[in-house]
């Protein structure tokens, strides 16, 4: 597993992140959890990513994760890099929402509780909300590292106006911010506009989720929407109506220039993802250990040949 510093930062993170959006919550099987973590551990994955309102049910993805580390990994915790984050909707009522600096203590003794940890290593600010002002969040962060409670502090999916705010009123008070976490992938490339530009100018790190884009950039859609996928189901982030004959055409192409590289198309999207040198790590979710272990396989293959970029860029256009 390669590592790479994050941003202006001594500390490394591993080119493939663990996150545990999906599969880890109380309506999943726990030992295929336990075994995928364990997997991704010993094969140097190094981070693992959560938040307060993963599930089903909400909180359940960290009280699972708190459960699992106690058993299997207490005594690797300066081993292991653990990011939680808080801002969207977590509980009813009029603080369990949003990015107040209310929401953001509230959650974070919380999602400390859930996990049976002291400390977390990285502690996000979710999104921006489009209300609190960026200075109440951002102060909230820094007194939340100032209290021992996250070593780094990050934001995820600020536009790059607040983006930039959020950085400048971090520096000017002493905690810098280590990490931006993005979706950004072969068919999602909006941070290319400014965000990635923006992270590197003021030394953040930055982290994608949403590489293989929710399954699309996988053999799994190449002859359509298969019966149970997360597509025919419609129930998540992923829609049917996303699955289009256009997207399907370029993901066919896309893997067929992956099969000469000798990887699925799942993993050249992850190594294309990296590509940047920008960008320091993916985060990929996985609902099995064999699922896990194909797609760790990508940091086999990083390096891409130019024609083979301009070929990639042809079919994206």
């Amino acid at each position: 597993m390669p590592y790479k510093y994050c941003g202006n930062s001594g500390l490394l993170l591993p080119s493939i992140s663990l996150g545990l959006w999906h599969n880890f919550g109380d309506a999943d099987d726990q030992i295929v959890a336990r075994d995928m973590l364990i997997y991704a551990f010993d094969h140097g994955i190094t981070h693992f990513d959560l938040a307060n309102n993963y599930g089903p049910a909400p909180g359940s993805a960290e009280s699972n994760f708190g459960r699992i580390f106690k058993e299997c990994f207490n005594s690797y915790r300066d081993e292991i890099i653990i990011s939680s984050k808080a801002g969207h909707e977590m509980w009813q009522g009029p603080y369990g929402n949003g990015s107040s600096r209310k929401n953001l203590m509230a959650s974070i003794d919380q999602s400390l509780r859930r996990t049976r940890l002291e400390y977390f290593d990285i502690f996000y600010s979710h999104r921006y909300d489009g209300i609190t002002p960026v200075e109440e969040t951002m102060q909230a962060l820094v007194d939340i590292v100032h209290q021992g409670k996250a070593l780094y502090i990050g934001i995820s999916k600020y536009p790059v106006e607040k983006q930039i705010e959020a950085y400048k009123y971090l520096s000017n008070h002493g905690v810098r911010c280590l990490i931006s976490q993005y979706c950004y992938n072969m068919l999602d490339r909006k941070i290319e506009g400014g965000n990635l530009e923006a992270a590197d100018s003021y030394g953040s790190g930055v982290i994608a989720f949403s590489p293989l884009a929710q399954g699309l950039l996988t053999d799994r859609y190449l002859k359509g929407i298969p019966q149970n996928s997360r597509a025919a189901r419609s129930t998540g982030f992923l829609q049917r109506s996303a699955v289009t004959p256009e997207v399907i055409a370029k993901a066919i192409s896309l893997n067929e220039i992956a099969k000469r590289r000798g990887q699925t198309l799942a993993q050249m999207a992850l190594a294309w993802t990296l590509r940047d040198r920008r960008m320091t790590s993916v985060i990929i979710g996985s609902s099995s250990v064999q699922q896990l272990a194909d797609n760790i396989k990508s940091v086999e293959n990083l390096d891409f040949q130019s024609e083979e970029l301009e070929a990639i860029e042809d079919i994206l256009k």
